[in-house]
């Protein structure tokens, strides 16, 4: 019995005759979405204002755009929350198919776009969309699938171990050669983590992560730039307007925040010190203005929407809506941890933005996304 099936015994229905009625969705997660996005808007706001003045020649430029994502996220928030777990069931191999596509896509000169040397992402009229983080949907849903459907097999490692591994290393591999290695990294290990509560050895487990260390070197140290984030990681004041410039202005920002901030819209780092604040760092951007209090009331949100996540999990009685909700809280529980060790220079500098708080279209309508697919679970939790 896998880890997931064990903990979700303890919460058993006592009246298994009853047939399961969709009911209204969880209104915490809900709450919490809410309550993350319109933090984000107002950071987005309040740290893009004067780049953006500057650039475009409207200082709410950034922040506009988010909003139509928004706008856009809570359509598909709405729809994915009233679907059935039956068709999102079905739709786990064509999405999967479809993020593919778009990973392929977005590696053909002239149809994807490169930004900084990446090419990451497609044009779809004024817009840009990155393939890669649609490609989580797809990821999480084939993985609900197959666990579902072929869990008992885990333990077998050629017939149930690997299957899973060879797939989503082919889309770890197209999103390598973007080149996007945080993206990679989470889808990998959101992957390793659904496999482990699905009920795979952990040995086998062990297996794959030694075997995936030679690789690992090989895609840092031998790529230049990789390397020189690793250089800077361990020692970002060795060339401090350089490749350890952000590092160094993010620890700056955080610091110059003190315990309750500098006050809303007064930081300073933004002022074309910390490089794109409203990204990747909005979090160091925050930590200034709100200081220590507000960084933290924002990670006990996005530690809650985690936790509530978790506990729907454990209460859905079907394997597929189990998964499913432990992925979400897997992508964002991960995203989480490793943005925010980049900020603090715990980690390596990544990439990664800040779940429903930073600006980017596509990252906070897959976010969005994945709000709907935890209260479509809890839809269809069996009554009490």
């Amino acid at each position: 019995m896998s880890w997931a099936d064990q903990q979700a015994m303890t919460l058993r229905w006592p009246d298994a005759g009853v047939a399961e009625r969709p009911r209204r969705g969880d209104q915490t997660i809900l709450l919490l979405t809410l309550l993350l996005v319109a933090i984000g808007l107002g950071m987005i706001y309040s740290a893009s204002g004067v780049m953006a003045h500057k650039r475009f020649g409207d200082a709410a430029y950034f922040l506009k755009r988010q909003v139509l994502w928004l706008a856009f996220g809570l359509v598909c928030l709405l729809a994915v929350a009233r679907t059935d777990l039956n068709t999102l069931r079905r739709l786990a191999v064509p999405m999967l198919f479809l993020g593919m596509l778009g990973l392929v896509l977005v590696l053909i000169p002239g149809i994807g776009v490169t930004v900084k040397g990446a090419r990451r992402w497609l044009r779809v009229g004024m817009w840009t969309v990155q393939p890669s983080e649609l490609m989580k949907v797809g990821v999480l849903l084939y993985l609900a699938h197959y666990l579902a459907k072929k869990g008992s097999r885990l333990t077998d490692f050629w017939r149930g171990f690997m299957p899973p591994l060879v797939v989503v290393g082919a889309i770890v591999g197209l999103i390598l050669i973007e080149p996007d290695m945080g993206t990679a990294a989470v889808i990998g290990l959101v992957t390793l983590g659904l496999l482990f509560a699905g009920g795979a050895r952990l040995g086998h487990l062990m297996v794959i992560g030694l075997a995936a260390l030679p690789v690992l070197y090989l895609l840092v140290m031998r790529v230049a730039y990789r390397r020189q984030r690793i250089m800077s990681f361990l020692d970002p004041w060795s060339d401090p307007t350089g490749s350890g410039f952000q590092v160094i202005q993010s620890q700056l920002a955080l610091g110059s925040g003190g315990l309750s901030g500098v006050g809303l819209g007064e930081g300073r780092q933004k002022l074309f010190y910390l490089p794109e604040p409203h990204t990747d760092f909005v979090l160091s951007a925050l930590g200034e203005e709100a200081g220590f209090l507000g960084t933290i009331a924002v990670l006990l949100l996005l530690g809650w929407f985690v936790a509530r996540g978790f506990a729907i999990a454990l209460e859905a009685d079907d394997p597929f809506a189990r998964y499913l909700a432990l992925g979400v809280c897997f992508f964002v529980g991960f995203h989480t941890l490793i943005n925010v060790g980049v900020i603090t220079g715990l980690l390596p500098t990544k990439g990664l933005t800040l779940p429903f708080v930073s600006y980017g279209g596509s990252s906070l309508a897959v976010n969005m996304i994945g709000t709907g697919l935890l209260i479509a679970v809890s839809r269809h939790r069996p009554p009490i």
